[in-house]
């Protein structure tokens, strides 16, 4: 598994109940419900019957838990919701849940929002995962040694049976994550997950999305409030008859991504950037009118870039104390020279164009080239100047899926 993100639990020992058949160790009606498996449906009259009869016989004859399972239909307009209630009387510890809109995250949402269990669960209907992987997915859950767990078809141990298309976009989305979001897991979209019931409610609470990105978006605010998350190896198989459009859900995740940038660092940073940009317009009008404006622009750039270098340094990567300060002022001078040259060049360009331009008008075009240099500087000490003190960081605190390990 991946060495960062893969929580290692140490193998509990077997107790002697442990080697009893789960079949003869059934729990009594009367025990608190321990696990919760939804199962969310839309329009999956050609599988679903076989599927729930598969997951509840291993459920039965495995599984040493007072479970049950939950059909949460999204909005069917096939004979699924006949189907699933044919279910329901027919196999026992088995439900159904309609809703009359679609999203996976809204079914998952409202199932788990009103479980009693102490995990709730889901899985897709198409079984592509191999069951045998269920319990080591709940068990730390169970135990309290995590809040949240996941399968994840990227790990060493692994077997996984798709294709190329699929696999390249799974791995390029998820390498988008740890690029762009820090995410410690290390597969988001495996439709096989679990969270432990006292921890549902602040997570559900923390999610917006409703549909295909919800996956992610709970993996992320699992992440940000230190909770554990769980890996576990499984083995796929890819369902041939899968009917998800992955162009919509593509585009639809890349939103999800965006939303969840612009709530930390980079939200941070252009408050800054904003702040930054005010101040250096009003020195640039202070000091035009004494010094001409290309000194004017270097003055004020200098000033204003010294003071985001501490600011950004401070409350956008969090780094604290007087290490390093002195290679991250000049790291942030290097990449001011960047802005220096968009923003003098732009004032180049304009007298060019115009030898005596009004004193708004060079304003408004520096303004804008600020813009830009505030891009490339977010760029420049994401990715260079604070890059390896958020590297020693992640070395000296062990990743949120692995404390407490």
């Amino acid at each position: 598994m991946h060495p960062h993100t893969t929580d290692r639990s140490p193998t509990p020992s077997r107790s002697p109940a442990a080697l009893v058949p789960a079949s003869e160790r059934r729990p009594t009606p009367e025990a608190p419900l321990e696990l919760e498996v939804v199962v969310p449906v839309h329009n999956e009259e050609r599988t679903l019957a076989l599927s729930i009869r598969r997951l509840h016989r291993y459920l039965t004859s495995a599984v040493p838990l007072r479970w049950r399972i939950v059909i949460a239909d999204n909005a069917s307009t096939d004979a699924t919701p006949e189907i699933a209630a044919a279910l329901a009387v027919a196999l026992s510890e088995v439900s159904v849940l309609r809703l009359e809109q679609k999203g996976r995250g809204r079914a998952l949402r409202a199932a788990w929002s009103a479980s009693p269990a102490r995990v709730v669960a889901y899985m897709d209907v198409d079984l592509s995962t191999d069951l045998r992987a269920l319990l080591p997915l709940v068990s730390p859950l169970l135990s309290g040694h995590s809040e949240v767990a996941i399968g994840t078809r990227l790990a060493h141990g692994s077997r996984v049976t798709r294709g190329p298309k699929r696999e390249f976009i799974s791995r390029a989305y998820n390498r988008l994550l740890r690029t762009s979001l820090r995410a410690h897991f290390s597969d988001a979209q495996c439709g096989f997950k679990a969270v432990r019931g006292d921890a549902v409610g602040e997570l559900l609470a923390a999610v917006e999305d409703d549909g295909w990105f919800f996956d992610t978006e709970l993996l992320i605010a699992a992440q940000r409030r230190g909770m554990r998350i769980h890996e576990v190896a499984v083995d796929w198989v890819d369902d041939p008859d899968s009917r998800v459009n992955i162009t919509a859900t593509a585009w639809t995740d890349l939103r999800g991504v965006a939303r969840l940038m612009w709530q930390t660092r980079p939200a941070h940073f252009m408050a800054v950037g904003v702040g930054s940009t005010l101040a250096y317009a009003l020195l640039f009008f202070a000091l035009a009118g004494l010094t001409g404006s290309r000194v004017a622009n270097l003055v004020a750039l200098t000033l204003t870039a010294v003071c985001n270098t501490a600011v950004n340094r401070r409350f956008t990567f969090g780094v604290r104390g007087r290490r390093r300060i002195v290679r991250h002022h000049l790291g942030g001078l290097l990449v001011y020279a960047i802005a220096l040259g968009l923003t003098d060049g732009s004032l180049v360009l304009l007298h060019r164009l115009d030898p005596r331009p009004a004193r708004l008008l060079e304003v408004s075009v520096l303004v804008l080239a600020n813009l830009g240099a505030t891009v490339a500087r977010y760029v420049g000490m994401s990715t260079w100047v604070f890059a390896s003190d958020r590297s020693m960081r992640r070395k000296r605190v062990p990743s949120l899926s692995t404390q407490g390990s």
